[in-house]
């Protein structure tokens, strides 16, 4: 399944300017930010925690206006905690958004 990064790509570019190490910088941070929520998501097992990291997941992605993303934060926030098959689409997600990069 590809995503598309279109959109986060552009808002990247769009908050760092001209500025190419601004926009790395930017991008790492997302990738940064994202694992660590892919992360608190695998490691949950409590509706509390899950909620929580889908939550902070579905802020992250509209922060970057990343759709595919929010609709995957969508997605855990209406299964249940640890849904395997979840975490696996957003994983895929942060692998294919750090391999373009």
């Amino acid at each position: 399944m590809a995503y598309e990064s279109g959109a986060l790509d552009a808002t990247l570019a769009a908050a760092a300017g001209e500025d190419s190490a601004l926009f790395a910088e930017l991008r790492l941070a997302f990738i940064d930010s994202l694992g660590r929520q892919v992360d608190l998501l695998r490691r949950s097992r409590c509706d509390g925690n899950w909620q929580m990291a889908a939550m902070r997941l579905k802020g992250l992605a509209a922060s970057f206006h990343a759709e595919p993303l929010i609709l995957l934060a969508d997605e855990a926030l209406d299964a249940a905690p640890g849904e395997p098959t979840v975490v696996r689409r957003i994983q895929a997600f942060l692998d294919e958004f750090s391999a373009a990069a």
